[in-house]
């Protein structure tokens, strides 16, 4: 422990501490923009300095020594401050009132606090104010005049997920965020993940905005909308209203997509309890035969665009079925507009995904098995808050409404799909009943070896029915990257394989922490998230895939046995090697 004073308040904290984290265990509000408790202290902007003793430094990457006597404001320090505001708003667009961030950036948050009115430096680089807009890609575009050169998108994309498509270009009072080399995003190795926009602290990097396309589409009568929400939104959303961190908000979520027009309400978690049918199934008789383990998830569209580019040699270990809500989506336009009688060349379906790489997902080739294009637009949770901000609704007072039949239905399985770990945990307790014909034991369900954040990857042995699984759980692709290393490793030399069975989450603790997310997510805001989900499954009647009575009823009425001639149609994809670089 090391003794120091903040403000003539003497406090003890742990060595390596930082000044900027002391201070704020004490309440002591030092500003910071280039700081990011998710990510490596960078010193870029200089705003958060103080004075040890008449020193000055910057808070957010000295550690606290012994005796240290930090003084956090005067007005000399707010003066500096005041002065780096100026000269980044000096070469900062002033387009607040039409900027996607408006409302949560922070840089205007600090130039509000500051009191800032006006700028008296004139543009530093005004060769910069003619940048085009990056919008080479379907999900996220990078607009490098509201790059303030903070350096979180870099650190994400390079340390975080260890991806390297965002890197700086040119050097000095020119310098800016890019893809090596000039290239546009979409030529780059980015996989859509969309860290870079969650991190980002102003309208530099956003997800591309769908809601004035579907706000068109639901003006339209001849329209038959219907909508769905992921397992991670429902535990996010509430935060865009002021509501606590992880709170769930299932229902009123439902009855806000139907004020804005949405004739039907799907949900997410049913397309979870579909995947967990027929991903479980195929692990199982992959299990049994000892054939290509081994097995690996893919309910996520950005981990599938990385195996595509990064680990191509893995693709046949790989499970072939759809996410869930490219499930949903094409049973809204076969099973669903059948029964109902709705010309599916009339219905438009959107989902609500934590997620940018959902945006990438839909344009694939694969994903119009219905004759269609299954699902028609993607938006993420910031969208759905805009949207729901827009259309005037008090969404904290709204009733709790339910989903539509037969496919808004879910058991707790398919809840837990939104937190790394719960994948696994879904597919196990229906891959139990499906091998002994017994249900796993309540008190098993949760399988907590692989449940929390703390660890990068997580492995475990678990026996069903005699036969040893082998385990991991990887969330964050570089975490990723070290369980296939030891996967290929163990196959080039003809060595039984380190595990049967793997989940991969591109994003830090799974779609909780989705690049679609509300922004500022740190660990203790992944893990509020996280226990939303648990308690949605614990609050459940039927906790496994398997129970889920419509489930049962489509595999019956329409699609048959899961992995069967017609499911494989409708629900499994195929996956193509792809070039880091476009040529």
């Amino acid at each position: 422990m090391v003794k120091l004073k903040i403000d003539n308040m003497e406090i003890d904290v742990p060595a390596g501490t930082t000044i900027l984290e002391a201070a704020r265990r004490v309440k002591v509000d030092i500003p910071s923009l280039c700081y990011h408790r998710d990510l490596n202290p960078r010193a870029a902007c200089g705003i958060c300095v103080v004075k040890n003793k008449g020193k000055t430094l910057r808070s957010c990457c000295t550690a606290v020594e012994e005796g240290m006597d930090i003084t956090t404001r005067d007005p000399e320090l707010i003066e500096t401050r005041r002065t780096i505001l100026k000269l980044v708003l000096s070469n900062h667009p002033s387009e607040c009132l039409t900027c996607i961030r408006n409302d949560n950036c922070e840089l205007r948050r600090l130039a509000a606090t500051f009191g800032l009115r006006e700028v008296p430096f004139d543009d530093i680089t005004p060769s910069l104010k003619d940048r085009p807009i990056d919008t080479s890609t379907d999900c996220i575009h990078i607009d490098s005049r509201k790059c303030i050169l903070c350096g979180r998108c870099v650190e994400a994309c390079q340390v975080m997920q260890k991806i390297h498509a965002l890197t700086y270009l040119d050097r000095g009072i020119k310098s800016r965020v890019g893809v090596a080399g000039g290239l546009p995003l979409g030529d780059s190795p980015c996989v859509r993940c969309g860290q870079c926009t969650a991190h980002c602290p102003t309208g530099a990097l956003t997800e591309e905005d769908h809601s004035e396309q579907v706000w068109a589409l639901l003006q339209n009568p001849d329209n038959h909308m219907v909508v769905q929400i992921a397992p991670a939104v429902r535990v996010a959303l509430g935060e865009e209203f002021g509501l606590p961190v992880g709170t769930l908000v299932t229902g009123k979520i439902y009855t806000a997509l139907r004020n804005m027009g949405f004739k039907v309400v799907f949900d997410t978690n049913f397309g979870a309890d579909m995947t967990i049918m027929e991903e479980a199934t195929e692990f199982v008789k992959r299990f049994t035969n000892r054939i290509c383990l081994p097995m690996v998830t893919s309910c996520c569209p950005a981990w599938v665009n990385y195996m595509e580019k990064y680990f191509p040699d893995m693709i046949p270990h790989f499970s072939t079925c759809k996410s869930p809500h490219q499930m949903v989506g094409v049973l809204a336009k076969t099973y669903y507009a059948q029964k109902a009688g709705i010309d599916p060349a009339k219905m438009k379906v959107i989902s609500i995904m934590p997620c940018t790489a959902k945006k990438m997902e839909i344009t694939l080739p694969d994903m119009k098995s219905s004759g269609y294009q299954d699902v028609d637009y993607v938006l993420t949770t910031r969208e759905l808050a805009r949207m729901i901000k827009q259309a005037g609704i008090e969404f904290t007072k709204l009733d709790d409404g339910v989903a539509d039949s037969p496919l808004g239905e879910y058991s707790g399985a398919g809840t837990v799909f939104g937190y790394t770990g719960g994948v696994m945990i879904a597919a196990l307790r229906t891959a139990h009943f499906l091998i002994t014909g017994k249900e796993m034991a309540e008190e098993d369900l949760e399988i907590k070896p692989i449940l929390g954040i703390d660890k990068g990857v997580k492995e475990m042995t678990m026996r069903i029915d005699g036969s040893e699984i082998r385990i991991a759980v990887a969330h964050g692709i570089g975490h990723i990257a070290e369980v296939l290393e030891r996967v290929r490793a163990a196959l080039a030399k003809g060595a039984e394989p380190p595990y049967h069975f793997v989940e991969v989450m591109t994003c830090p603790g799974g779609c909780v922490g989705g690049g679609g997310q509300p922004c500022e997510v740190t660990d203790e805001v992944r893990i509020a998230r996280a226990n939303g989900l648990r308690q949605d499954d614990k609050q459940s009647k039927k906790r496994c895939s398997h129970q889920n009575a419509n489930i049962q009823k489509v595999y019956k009425d329409f699609l048959g046995a899961p992995n069967g001639e017609k499911a494989h149609h409708l629900l499994h994809t195929h996956y193509t090697a792809r070039p880091l670089y476009k040529k």
